[in-house]
């Protein structure tokens, strides 16, 4: 058997900017409709994530695009790849 190498598949989301206050992070807020089991009502909810911006030139309600990525510290797991859409 050959060794076969697995593409590692990263996660990706689109959300908001909430909060800037720490250096290099960003807390982003993504929004999704989840559809309820038994009642079928579809309700909103809200996931903050932080993640790591190496630049710094976000502000407070831009909208980001970020993806998974090693572990940077304790929380942070994402990083940031495109801004504006």
């Amino acid at each position: 058997m050959q060794d076969q190498k697995k593409e590692k598949i990263n996660k990706q989301f689109i959300g908001k900017v909430v909060s800037t206050k720490m250096a290099k992070t960003l807390v982003v807020s993504v929004e999704r409709m989840v559809k309820h089991k038994v009642y079928g009502k579809q309700f909103r909810v809200t996931k903050r994530f932080k993640v790591h911006d190496e630049q710094g030139g976000h502000k407070v309600g831009e909208t980001v695009t970020f993806v998974s990525c090693r572990p940077i510290s304790k929380e942070k797991r994402w990083r940031v790849i495109e801004a504006g859409r």
